[in-house]
């Protein structure tokens, strides 16, 4: 679904991805795996166009996205949860879920109830300012506000970030029951290795901007663990 060939980038006249390959196969979830500052937000920054690539290839369901801009990438089905969320704090819930509608393909003009079936933690605080939320509260509006473009690729960055770890457990279920249930495609950065493992089939691991390892997520072994992933 998602093919990324010899991609590369730059901050300023620093290299910071090199070369690299990434497939995102129809129906899997796949998790980009690496120490801090291997690039792995950048890239999927690189993926939503809020980066430029310096050279590459990455297509989405066979459609050039260097040629997309990153509104239009949204709009051809693929959903975004940044690191650190970014919700917008002074708006309510139900308007920070509505600012997503225009993005959908089938431009319907309300908020599809599978979001509220999801987390109906938002539905009972649809009136409450984003700001005031709990920081799992506001991971779950930020999926939520994803889930809004109805996507067939859904990317997260680091969704366990500061999270308590019962809102983690049930962030782990939702993405398990959207890959497996409900057939979407998810690619997702994650550095907690039993999450990674418990959502996860195929793996791709990142070091120092370059693709090191690949595959099924029953072959993550102790050596690539050590070798790359452990602190």
């Amino acid at each position: 679904m998602l093919t990324i060939r010899g991609l590369n980038h730059y901050y300023g006249e620093s290299h910071t991805l090199w070369d690299l390959d990434l497939d995102v196969r129809k129906g899997k979830c796949t998790v980009l795996m690496g120490r801090n500052g291997v690039g792995k937000t950048t890239t999927l920054e690189c993926i939503m166009g809020l980066q430029p690539v310096r050279s590459g290839n990455m297509s989405f369901k066979d459609i050039d996205l260097r040629k997309k801009s990153a509104e239009q990438r949204a709009s051809l089905g693929i959903g975004y949860v940044p690191q650190g969320r970014q919700i917008f704090s002074t708006l309510t819930v139900w308007e920070n879920l509505e600012i997503a509608l225009p993005a959908r393909r089938d431009k319907l003009g309300r908020i599809p109830d599978l979001v509220f079936e999801l987390f109906p933690v938002l539905k009972e605080m649809r009136g409450r300012r984003g700001g005031d939320l709990s920081g799992g509260q506001q991971q779950q509006l930020a999926i939520g506000r994803a889930l809004v473009t109805d996507p067939e690729l859904l990317i997260l960055d680091e969704p366990t970030e500061g999270i308590q770890p019962n809102i983690v457990h049930e962030i782990g279920d939702i993405i398990l029951r959207l890959n497996q249930e409900v057939g979407l495609t998810v690619l997702l950065v994650e550095q907690k290795l039993p999450f990674a493992r418990k959502v996860g089939e195929q793996y791709c691991i990142l070091d120092r901007g370059r693709h090191v390892a690949a595959g099924p997520m029953s072959d993550l072994n102790d050596t690539l663990i050590q070798q790359y992933l452990t602190v």
